[in-house]
């Protein structure tokens, strides 16, 4: 089922997106598997994020830069679930594209311009990254038990993206 069938699922994912604050990042590289809870801030259906570059993540990213991601709610019933899954490439962000994306991020989160020295320091010494999502898709099973509905398929030229 792609997303012609359902014309308003784009929307509704970005709107999803755009209603939650923490996806889990999942890794692979010389540490092996790995899955994180990060904060993240988007521009259409590209995630940034920040981490420092010693976790377990960051140094998998470093060395493999395909990830996977996860954006749900914690629900009780199943005929309730939604959210997304994704996968793409990280790049670690420098120059006017970090400042972009801590822009992005400050939108998102304007307690951060009133956090205080310590947190302020601890941004300063942090990586900022991209997500460009190759897949996703937008799971719904209000519209059926394993409904999803494929928002971005880079592999696939029907993609409506």
């Amino acid at each position: 089922m792609t997303n012609r069938d359902f014309p308003d699922a784009r929307q509704v994912a970005l709107d999803y997106l755009g209603q939650h604050s923490v996806m889990s990042l999942a890794t692979h590289g010389p540490w092996g598997l790995w899955a994180a809870a990060v904060f993240y801030a988007n521009d259409d259906f590209t995630l940034f994020f920040l981490s420092a570059g010693h976790t377990r993540h960051g140094r998998n990213i470093a060395a493999n830069p395909w990830a996977a991601a996860t954006i749900q709610e914690n629900y009780r019933d199943w005929p309730e679930i939604q959210g997304l899954q994704l996968a793409g490439t990280v790049e670690l962000l420098n120059g006017k594209e970090k400042v972009a994306a801590i822009k992005s991020y400050n939108k998102k989160y304007p307690f951060l311009s009133n956090s205080g020295q310590v947190v302020n320091a601890a941004l300063k010494k942090v990586n900022w990254y991209r997500l460009i999502p190759q897949q996703l898709y937008f799971v719904d099973n209000t519209k059926g038990f394993g409904h999803r509905d494929e928002i971005l398929s880079l592999t696939n030229p029907e993609s409506n993206v």
